[in-house]
């Protein structure tokens, strides 16, 4: 069997592998450089490349090629063109042209644009990443491009943030020469945990929120949810594990490293964790996997559900962003066995704290939706607030770095478990914290606040650039130095005494860090509305445009984007609400209530004097309840008209939080509390207990 997977393993990718086997060798060579270095590819070597990737696909059933993007949606966009060319006998052949490699056209006026280009003007234009590979699926030969509009904006999530890996780049570069070093790449990496929920397909069907909004809007607590902690790490019940056997041979297949699976800490949750790739790289996976996830999820008769919080009162979903820096095949985030005297590392480690302090707002920003503020602070998750933990003995080497206090390194701790026949384990130089939303973890961040079903490129943009920016400001104060050490000791203790606010080890959950926070003048963001305006800042604007990440155009256009998805997504949830309230629980209720009326009636008239009291306290309950929902059902239906109403991105996103969400909530409580009382076989759909937990 490991040598089945071997053998098929990226067998349906354009690889490195693959192009030295198929390619003549300077177009190889070619290549190789574009993707190593940057340089330009020209048309001759575009067509070779197209000719071999064309005969490989063939030879692997495709029919089709797609140029496969990104839009402002977040989610995939592929448009289907065959090989097929006819010739004028009434035949036809195969071909793929450079220049079709290189370049597509799709049309750019029905996706998201936030005005950069209007309805009529319909071109845009893809680009071909060469540092993605391109993969076969479904029959279709997928290339990996950015989007961009006929007027030259990026209209996608890659470009720009193809654009803030090479700002970072040139940075660090910068950094390392000072250190006499000259690697051939520089590049983030990026390994996604992908956390989502399986159930039933015939229970996903039977749910109109789920369907149309990926979240129930209505729903009593489980009466068991996750407080016994048996499901983490829990034994994989077969029909999922059947499901993750076929998952993982086809994200073998496509070439993706996935590596864990296990049960998370909510009933029927679970997660996958792939090896480190690229960031460009590692976000182009980790979409297909997701698309794999739902698709494969319906062979196996369930529904892949990844809304950041498709249940209230248990766990949601995130998707933990593991980053790092790396030179050529050196971490430049591992800080070694003796870090105190590793200078490089603390060097870089000191400009991610001073990124991540003075543009805490936008980091926050990056991950802000609709569904992720449902998450985000819930006890499950980190808090809106950002900040680092770095550990008990980074900590102490930082303090010393402020205080100019020599560091006692204890060397390797070793912990004795008390049994012979178990080994002694080397702990590491710092725990984890599940708390915090960016935590050093041994040798890399994990940033811990995006949501399950974000494009992690906004976020690997955001930190990539404000890191760029950080890395920047180190170089401009010690290129020239003349006693470099001294200097670069000199320069950490200035920056991290100004920012050593953001570090903070202690439970992220408490009220009293929320305190804790607000004194240090942490930034708490709790909504998407309030966090979206750090993008328009002056200050974030000057970065992007300083690191040509964005354009002053492209920063308002994602804002006003931004801004519409989440008015979009909470309008929709509010209509379903309605709907589910007139045309589903109210119904449901009048029913079970005449049968409790019906019930009273034929005990009466066996005997007045029968004592009927518990029947009339419940009818009188749903009664009561019946009202109630409608009165709420006609709130909600006002609230929603009043928002739809203003104009203004912002006021609208405004009204949204502060008027419809509560009546919602409000009529989602009168909703669950008739849950507890209707007969279940008068409840028209189905139950937490019942959705979360089978066979």
């Amino acid at each position: 069997m490991s040598e089945e997977i071997c053998e098929y393993y990226g067998s349906m990718v354009f690889n490195d592998q693959i192009m030295q086997e198929k390619l003549p060798r300077p177009t190889y060579q070619e290549l190789s450089r574009t993707i190593k270095e940057g340089h330009p590819l020209n048309i001759e070597v575009a067509n070779a490349v197209a000719h071999a990737m064309k005969e490989w696909a063939i030879e692997h059933g495709a029919t089709h090629f797609t140029h496969w993007f990104q839009p402002l949606t977040g989610i995939t966009s592929e448009k289907h063109d065959s090989f097929i060319t006819p010739k004028a006998d009434g035949t036809a052949i195969f071909t793929f042209s450079g220049k079709e490699l290189v370049h597509g056209e799709p049309d750019a006026s029905s996706f998201p644009s936030g005005g950069l280009r209007a309805t009529f003007e319909a071109r845009g234009y893809t680009a071909w990443d060469p540092t993605s590979y391109a993969f076969i699926k479904d029959e279709v030969l997928c290339i990996p491009t950015a989007f961009v509009s006929y007027t030259g904006e990026a209209l996608d999530k890659k470009t720009p943030l193809l654009r803030s890996m090479g700002a970072l780049a040139r940075e660090a570069r910068r950094i390392l020469a000072l250190f006499d070093k000259e690697p051939a790449t520089v590049a983030t990496t990026v390994g996604p945990e992908q956390e989502y929920f399986l159930i039933k397909e015939e229970d996903y069907q039977n749910r109109l929120d789920l369907l149309l909004t990926g979240r129930t809007l209505f729903g009593v607590d489980p009466c068991k949810g996750q407080e016994l902690e048996d499901h983490y790490f829990g034994a994989i019940r077969p029909t999922v594990n059947r499901f993750m056997q076929e998952l993982d041979a086809e994200l073998w297949r496509l070439g993706i490293p996935a590596k864990t699976k296990h049960n998370e800490v909510a009933p029927s949750q679970h997660e996958l964790a792939p090896i480190f790739l690229t960031a460009n790289v590692a976000v182009d996976a980790n979409l297909l996997t997701m698309e794999q996830m739902r698709k494969l999820a319906s062979h196996h008769g369930l529904v892949c559900l990844q809304h950041e919080k498709p249940f209230a009162g248990i766990n949601g979903s995130g998707k933990h962003n593991n980053w790092s820096i790396s030179a050529d095949d050196t971490n430049l985030l591992d800080p070694g066995s003796t870090p105190e005297e590793n200078l490089q590392f603390l060097l870089f480690l000191t400009a991610v704290i001073k990124a991540v302090d003075e543009y805490q707002g936008l980091l926050r920003m990056s991950v802000a939706t609709a569904s992720n503020d449902l998450r985000l602070g819930a006890n499950e998750a980190p808090p809106a607030i950002i900040s680092i933990f770095l550990g008990d003995d980074l900590e102490a080497i930082v303090r010393s770095i402020i205080d100019a206090t020599p560091y006692t390194n204890d060397g390797e701790i070793t912990m004795d478990l008390g049994s012979q026949v178990l080994p002694r384990l080397i702990k590491d130089n710092t725990d984890r914290n599940r708390t915090s939303p960016f935590a050093f973890t041994g040798n890399k961040f994990e940033f811990r606040m995006p949501g399950s079903q974000v494009n992690l490129s906004d976020a690997n943009m955001v930190l990539n650039t404000i890191v760029a920016q950080s890395l920047a400001s180190c170089a401009d104060a010690l290129e020239g130095s003349e006693d470099f050490e001294t200097d670069a000791k000199a320069y950490m203790k200035q920056v991290l005494t100004n920012h050593q606010r953001i570090i903070f080890n202690g439970d992220n959950y408490t009220d009293d860090w929320v305190a804790e926070a607000k004194r240090r003048g942490l930034l708490n963001l709790a909504s998407t509305p309030e966090a979206l305006p750090q993008f328009i800042a002056p200050e974030s604007i000057a970065l992007f445009e300083q690191f040509k990440v964005l354009s002053r155009a492209e920063i308002e256009s994602r804002y006003e984007v931004k801004l519409e998805n989440y008015s979009k997504k909470i309008n929709i949830e509010a209509l379903v609400s309605i709907r589910m309230a007139r045309a589903r629980f109210i119904p449901a209720i009048i029913a079970f209530s005449t049968a409790v009326a019906a019930s009273i009636a034929a005990k009466q008239a066996v005997s007045e004097t029968m004592d009927v009291s518990s029947e009339l306290a419940l009818l009188l309950k749903l009664n009561t309840g019946i009202n109630t929902i409608t009165a709420g059902v006609e709130t909600l239906t006002d609230t929603v008209a009043e928002a739809q109403a203003v104009r203004d991105p912002q006021e609208c996103a405004n009204a949204y939080l502060n008027t419809v969400l509560p009546a919602m909530n409000t009529l989602r409580a009168a909703v669950d509390e008739m849950e507890m009382l209707v007969g279940h076989d008068y409840w028209p759909v189905p139950s937490y207990n019942h959705m979360l937990f089978y066979a």
